[in-house]
């Protein structure tokens, strides 16, 4: 496979190269690449604004897939969030992006999946005192075919419907970019699973 600074990244992010810190893209307010941080380095506070990617994977019933992130992540760990996200490395799509990492967590190949637009955070995370200043690309798709999660970063999977992820999201923590990153992408969603899912 040849070498790219996409793929030498992911070699060394999995332990089979070089170890290399992992570099996100650093963005303006309207998106454009500006540079590049470490990553650790651009989530401490205050932050600095990055490109990320949100994926939210629906069943043929309109049921959306949460996953629990694993307790051993340095970030938000055993919280429950959307089905995938994380950060193109510079410059990857981040639609090629968003398939990787929904590929390299839950061992799944999103189908039909689909730009949902962009939304723009700043989500302080109190536990571990890190920041998510991003600007943050959406992806609707199917999730179809067997889950194969990867124990490193999921901990758990649900597939959930309107009513039910309403009801684990008043029990259960969540993470602090879960509800800006599901509303904006509310209407695709609704395009994608139809009005009666209720989405």
């Amino acid at each position: 496979m040849p070498t790219t600074p996409a793929t030498a990244a992911n070699s060394a992010a999995h332990g089979t190269g070089t170890q290399e810190p992992i570099m996100l893209e650093l963005v303006d307010e309207s998106g454009n690449t500006i540079g590049t941080a470490e990553k650790l380095a651009a989530h401490q506070a205050p932050g600095q604004l990055h490109r990320a990617f949100s994926v939210f994977l629906f069943d043929e019933r309109g049921r959306l897939l949460l996953q629990r992130r694993a307790l051993g992540k340095y970030h938000s760990p055993g919280v429950w969030s959307n089905t995938c996200c994380g950060h193109p490395y510079p410059g990857e799509s981040p639609f090629a992006a968003a398939a990787r990492r929904t590929y390299e967590e839950l061992g799944l190949s999103p189908s039909l999946l689909a730009e949902a637009g962009t939304v723009r955070y700043n989500h302080p995370d109190p536990d571990s005192g890190l920041v998510e200043q991003e600007y943050n690309h959406l992806f609707v798709g199917l999730a179809q075919g067997p889950l194969r999660p990867d124990p490193e970063e999921v901990g758990e999977t649900a597939f959930v419907t309107a009513g039910e992820l309403a009801e684990r999201h008043g029990q259960a923590p969540f993470s602090a970019w879960f509800m800006t990153v599901l509303d904006a992408a509310r209407p695709a969603i609704r395009e994608l699973t139809g009005e009666g899912a209720g989405w």
